[in-house]
């Protein structure tokens, strides 16, 4: 598909200046979305604009749901894909869970139906993570924005890669539809599921969890 639906024109993607995000981002402006990259560090703004996308420099660990919503209103879907990167369990709650859940509150207070979360394989309330690993506030954080986000009304999709690498891009992926268990898959093939899945009302209401295979992306994403 080389343009944007015609339901869906401006995409807002926090995280803005994430791994994943500034890959996909150039992705989304060649398909002919209107892109706006939400990020928290002034000093982003230049190489985010070099995607082609719309800087906005705004901390959503911050912004209450209202004034969330603010920043989302005007816009046809959100892709969330910010994080706080591990190291510092009270700032991850506050950021994968919390924030996480505001901007789901805020998404269907501005209008913007279509959401998009990228998570990870091993994401379930049931994660097994045993309280002691330091991985455990990020496992119960997703959990919980995941959760909530499957609880909502939004049309709401959630891509959940194994273990990110920045292997170049393959077109190709398999899902645990198809029988793949957790492995790797590249941050670039990341950045093209989240862009099908845009394009693709059929992974409304759909867990995708997946990681480097040989279907491509589109027939992996139709189940």
């Amino acid at each position: 598909m080389d343009q944007a639906s015609t339901e869906i024109r401006r995409v807002l993607v926090v995280g803005g200046h994430g791994k994943v995000a500034r890959l996909l981002l150039p992705l989304l402006v060649a398909a002919g979305y209107e892109a706006t990259a939400v990020f928290r560090n002034p000093g982003h703004q230049a190489e985010v604009a070099e995607t082609g996308a719309t800087p906005l420099v705004a901390d959503v660990e911050q912004l209450e749901i209202d004034a969330l919503a603010e920043l989302l209103a005007g816009h046809d879907a959100i892709v969330w894909s910010a994080g706080a990167g591990g190291g510092n369990p009270p700032r991850t709650y506050a950021v994968d869970r919390d924030a996480a859940i505001r901007s789901m509150e805020a998404a269907a207070l501005a209008g913007a139906r279509r959401y998009l979360m990228v998570s990870y394989f091993g994401a379930r309330t049931d994660h097994g993570v045993p309280p002691d690993n330091p991985f455990f506030p990020y496992a119960e954080a997703k959990a919980a924005a995941d959760a909530h986000l499957t609880a909502s009304t939004l049309d709401w999709t959630i891509l959940a890669p194994s273990r990110l690498t920045d292997d170049p891009p393959t077109g190709r992926i398999e899902t645990a539809e198809q029988g793949a268990v957790a492995g790797s898959v590249g941050r670039a093939d990341v950045a093209a599921v989240v862009l099908q899945a845009l394009h693709d009302p059929a992974t409304i209401g759909r867990t995708l969890r997946f990681n480097a295979g040989a279907t491509p992306i589109p027939e992996a994403l139709r189940g």
